[in-house]
């Protein structure tokens, strides 16, 4: 009833709401009507809306007090100092991913890690030698065992039934007993100092190793985990795992973005790697992609975020990941020498083009649907980039790789030039040519704009976006202060019109909160509920980023419920300090609107107290008059609770609310 009751209240407040161009009224508390403004004249922001449009729009989420420290600092020093991510200190950030330690690895060396079937298997049939690590070989021990009672388990005889088909009742007598080995071994392990425990089992017999890793569960196994280094943690879930453990390089990566997202001081620098990763979508769980999309994400997205466009298209163009993902590794000239007849006189091979990567890269990448490009040039960039591939891919062994065998020999006539036969060159030449166009000059600034100031940006901003883009040959920084410095930016028409993805919703209810993200894997799962799992986007669009993409009942109620459940301390052990919350927001106040001290949540008036500062520190400002009553009406309807129970609650609400769902 809780969630049912504040999902009709947001709904009603957010889809009824234009988004496109901004709100129907301004957020806030009831104020006295104002004398009628043009439709085409730009209301500026305040001082402090500018520093709270700043905030909103080039980070995750305010934290408490962070609106007036960018006030006093000048929202301009604050954005430049953003654009030079290299000069902010993140040393709290880079403590914590290093429990992730897949980040800083190549892609082979994540193969080693996290092996799938087919790796196990080579190591299975003898093809493969052990791993000579200790921890390594233990792994592949487990798993290769893993991969033979699959075989027998799956073995069927001239009927074409399983050879192996328990009960029931022999299934949980299996489960029982190794619930019970494991809690034995766990006996002898938390014995020995945490750092002599992985060194024990590791030693243990495999199918003990098995036993203990698949069936160890709860505060144990968490605290197991806890008290391990992060490549034991790793060393465990891969041994806990089926025969492929590659999923969990994902995983990692996943929870990593969530981390950043919440606690890095390099905002800009995170939001940009998720536009760009967003732009330059790849699908982790496409083939290969499991071990290169780490590499690519580090290599490809973020080195480039904020610099040259041309520099960011070259490295996802080169990059593995791309190269699997739209098949282009795969693509073979007609008359190459890799489809050359065996024989002399013979006839040629029937290996092709794939227009994949020669499409999307102009589709998607670089000019745009209305970029001025035919299907013939669709064709004769595929052409041009044949022989573009990956070295042993299947092996996570390299990385790009130019086979001239496989490329397409002559002139190709494409999008109005004549591009002279130059192999590799070839590709590059073409992608300078797509990077440099007016074109895409004008599509990357249309979408850095929906991004940052509507769903339909304005016109005029986007030309003189474009505009900055071709006179500083697609510098990126460039392009955002064109864009943060407009009139169209630092209007009310665009302010708080951009409803929040699932990603960006739950990272402001930490960063807004100040709370620190002890479980993002249990964030991770979060966000892949609300419809957003992080690098599965399987089209090559990545996941809109529009309004009515993501407000609807489901989703709103999606929402809520995770807002009550964090507030509430029910969120996957995620602790959760309202109290704390609401302390730092009466610290952020300014000194003429301070709260007198001795209220409480008990009473109506403590209950508008808190509300207020609760909005003022969540949202950075009040709520409409319609979401306030409804809030009061919610708050009534619990009169059982203590004071501690309401202030959750108001915080679950103000949370849950119209405005909270907007940036």
């Amino acid at each position: 009833m809780f969630a049912r009751t504040l999902g009709v209240m947001v709904l009603a407040g957010v889809v009824g709401a234009s988004f496109g161009q901004g709100r129907k009224a301004p957020v806030g508390k009831p104020v006295a009507s104002a004398k009628a403004v043009p439709k085409d004249v730009l209301v500026p922001l305040t001082a402090r809306e500018r520093a709270q449009q700043m905030l909103n729009r080039f980070t995750f989420g305010a934290r408490p007090g962070e609106v007036e420290r960018v006030l006093a600092e000048g929202p301009d020093q604050w954005f430049e100092e953003q654009l030079n991510p290299s000069a902010i200190k993140d040393d709290a950030l880079a403590k914590r991913l290093g429990d992730f330690p897949t980040l800083g690895l190549t892609a082979d060396q994540v193969l080693l890690r996290f092996p799938d079937r087919g790796a196990v298997e080579q190591v299975a049939k003898g093809l493969r030698p052990y791993p000579a690590d200790p921890q390594l070989a233990a792994l592949y021990e487990v798993q290769v065992w893993k991969y033979n009672d699959d075989l027998v388990k799956n073995k069927v005889d001239a009927s074409g039934k399983k050879s192996f088909d328990p009960s029931p009742a022999k299934i949980d007598a299996t489960k029982k007993a190794g619930q019970a080995e494991a809690l034995r071994i766990a006996g002898e392990l938390f014995a020995l100092p945490k750092q002599q425990r992985m060194a024990a089992l590791i030693k243990l017999p495999v199918a003990q190793r098995i036993a203990f890793t698949s069936y160890l569960q709860g505060d144990q196994r968490n605290q197991l985990l806890a008290d391990f280094n992060p490549r034991e943690r790793e060393t465990f879930t891969a041994m806990a795992a089926d025969v492929n453990s590659a999923y969990q390089i994902g995983q990692e990566l996943a929870q990593a973005k969530m981390v950043r997202a919440v606690l890095s001081e390099r905002q800009l620098q995170e939001v940009m790697a998720d536009f760009w990763f967003n732009h330059f979508n790849v699908y982790v769980g496409k083939d290969a992609d499991q071990w290169y999309t780490t590499s690519y994400d580090r290599d490809a997205i973020r080195k480039n975020a904020l610099g040259k466009f041309r520099d960011l298209l070259m490295a996802t163009a080169m990059s593995p990941a791309m190269m699997i993902y739209l098949d282009n590794w795969t693509s073979i000239g007609p008359d190459s020498k890799a489809n050359a007849p065996a024989k002399p006189g013979g006839k040629p091979g029937n290996k092709g083009l794939n227009e994949n990567y020669g499409r999307e890269v102009m589709e998607l990448h670089t000019v745009g649907v209305g970029g001025g490009y035919s299907q013939a040039d669709v064709t004769a960039l595929a052409a041009i980039l044949t022989g573009w591939g990956v070295d042993r891919p299947y092996q996570g062994a390299g990385g790009f790789l130019f086979d001239p065998k496989k490329h397409e020999p002559g002139v190709k006539q494409w999008f109005g030039h004549a591009v002279p036969d130059a192999g590799m060159q070839e590709g590059v030449q073409a992608l300078g040519i797509l990077a440099a166009s007016p074109k895409t000059a004008h599509f990357i600034s249309w979408k850095l704009a929906q991004r940052f100031v509507a769903d339909d940006p304005p016109a005029g901003l986007v030309d003189r976006m474009a505009a900055t883009y071709m006179s500083s040959d697609g510098d990126i920084k460039a392009v955002l202060r064109t864009l943060a410095g407009s009139p169209e930016f630092n209007s009310k028409k665009y302010f708080r019109n951009k409803v929040k993805t699932p990603v960006e919703y739950l990272a402001s209810a930490f960063r807004t909160t100040a709370t620190d993200p002890s479980n993002p894997g249990a964030l991770v799962n979060t966000a892949k509920t609300m419809g957003m799992p992080l690098f599965y986007a399987l089209p090559p669009t990545g996941y809109y980023i529009t309004a009515e993409q993501w407000m609807n009942s489901s989703a709103l109620v999606d929402r809520l419920n995770f807002a009550y459940q964090l507030t509430n301390n029910k969120f996957s052990n995620q602790k959760f300090d309202s109290p704390h919350v609401l302390a730092l927001g009466l610290m952020a106040q300014p000194a003429a609107s301070a709260q007198p001290v001795g209220f409480t949540p008990g009473t109506e008036q403590g209950v508008d107290v808190v509300l207020g500062v609760l909005e003022n520190t969540l949202i950075g400002g009040g709520v409409s008059a319609k979401t306030n009553e409804l809030i009061h009406k919610q708050v009534e309807g619990q009169a059982g609770i203590g004071d501690a129970e309401r202030l959750n609650l108001l915080t679950a609400l103000v949370m849950g609310s119209p405005e909270f769902q907007v940036r």
